[in-house]
């Protein structure tokens, strides 16, 4: 097991690893910008090291600072947390260079499912369903036509090297193609310094569904069952639920299967998410993320899983702690994104929090970096905390998260608490009957 882990993030997610730490008895660093030198990951920390000023390509991306802090503080692994350098790999293979463990996968399969369609290509040679598409990046709009008449309009072009929803166009008719094909391109290109774009069948009303896989990087992997991801906005999750009111057990295991032996046979090492588009009972593979998602604690709630032990214990040699006929799912999950935005606008909502109090009661988790008094820093992603709730069933978590919404106060700043108690209220979300669109026509009908 490692003596020391720095972690190499910030927020709520880096109090998650480092409590993970301490249960494991491992000792723990703390890196952090100028404008986090108050934040609560770097007081609990046994050590912290500064590492460049508040732009975060200046400090939480700057790989030669972390690794600097990490030789300095004689950590023996770093783990990357989400977002940032998490699914870099450059940032991993200078690690393995200088002999410091990455708590995550490889280099090389963080830049196979990194690469939008090496991904694609790589998860229908494993076994695991894709949406028609094509095969790889569309060479012109010639190709785009031809591709997009044999497998039928609609159809959606994405940026093969990007995410978050940039870069994505949806065309309806030839017209829209050539309109779709150059603005994307464009739109990637900017975003990513890589236009290569592909071309997939668009789904005209499927459910986000992604299913949490963990591999021991021998040859052996488990899945842990399903969350349903659809309320988004702007392709960004808002509201994440285990299980998926859309499946049922039979459908479970076998979408959880087949990903399990696909990362097995891939030699994968930690965890992953294999993510879904589901519609009319098919699975269609959108992508892999190659780390921790925000998201994981409701499959945490759901199975009594430690994720981030998970992890550490793996990249330490010590291979996974269940097997998959040991895995048991208890109950329902849901999780909200609590952002420091306007509830209406969305628009980013930095300043000082004046009062911080979170609901507490069985079944009720808030994992969040911030308390009163603490100021909102306005450098980073909004997110200042996630309310999780779990339950014996849907019902009874739908019932419990409503009263821990109404007990949640973040006075000083706007948040988007408003936005889940009209959540929690509406007919359609109380059914589980919505899809990865529903979020915003509700939002549209809203103004």
């Amino acid at each position: 097991m490692f003596q020391k882990i720095l972690i190499a993030n910030r927020g709520e997610i880096a109090l998650r690893v480092l409590r993970a730490c301490r249960e494991l008895g491992i000792q723990t660093v703390a890196v952090h910008s100028t404008a986090d030198a108050e934040a609560m990951h770097v007081r609990l920390a046994d050590e912290s090291v500064c590492i460049g000023p508040p732009p975060s390509r200046e400090s939480y991306l700057n790989i030669h600072q972390i690794v600097a802090a990490c030789e300095i503080t004689g950590a023996d692994a770093i783990h990357p947390g989400y977002g940032f350098l998490s699914e870099n790999a450059k940032f991993a293979d200078i690690l393995a260079a200088h002999n410091i463990t990455f708590i995550g996968p490889s280099g090389d399969h963080i830049r196979i499912m990194g690469d939008k369609i090496e991904a694609k290509r790589t998860a229908k040679r494993l076994g695991i369903p894709v949406v028609p598409g094509s095969e790889g990046a569309v060479s012109d709009e010639k190709d785009a036509l031809r591709i997009a008449a044999e497998i039928g309009y609609p159809v959606i072009i994405k940026a093969s090297a990007g995410g978050g929803g940039r870069g994505m166009k949806v065309a309806r008719t030839e017209d829209d193609l050539l309109v779709a094909l150059a603005t994307a391109r464009t739109e990637a290109g900017a975003a990513f310094g890589d236009d290569a774009v592909y071309i997939e069948k668009y789904l005209e009303k499927p459910r986000h569904i992604e299913v949490q896989i963990v591999g021991d990087g021998n040859g052996k992997a488990i899945h842990l069952g399903e969350r349903d991801c659809s309320l988004q906005r702007r392709h960004q999750k808002v509201w994440e639920e285990a299980n998926s009111p859309a499946l049922n057990a039979e459908a479970r295991a076998k979408i959880g299967e087949i990903c399990a032996n696909a990362v097995a046979d891939l030699g994968y090492s930690g965890a992953g998410t294999i993510e879904f588009l589901y519609e009319n009972g098919e699975f269609y593979f959108i992508e892999m993320n190659t780390r921790l998602q925000v998201e994981h604690p409701v499959t945490e709630a759901i199975t009594g899983i430690d994720l981030v032990h998970e992890q550490i214990r793996v990249a330490s040699g010590g291979g996974l702690s269940v097997t998959q006929d040991e895995v048991r799912f208890h109950g329902h999950a849901i999780e909200c994104r609590i952002n420091a935005e306007d509830a209406r606008t969305f628009v980013p909502s930095p300043g000082t929090i004046t009062h911080f109090h979170t609901p507490g009661g069985l079944g009720i988790r808030v994992d969040s970096g911030v308390y009163s008094g603490y100021r909102i820093p306005p450098y980073y992603d909004s997110l200042i905390g996630k309310l999780i709730v779990h339950g014996r069933n849907r019902v009874e978590c739908m019932m419990r998260l409503r009263r821990a919404l109404d007990e949640f106060v973040v006075d000083g700043i706007n948040t988007t608490l408003p936005l889940f108690r009209d959540l929690v209220g509406n007919i359609d979300v109380a059914n589980g009957d919505y899809d990865i669109h529903w979020l915003e026509k509700h939002l549209a009908k809203a103004e």
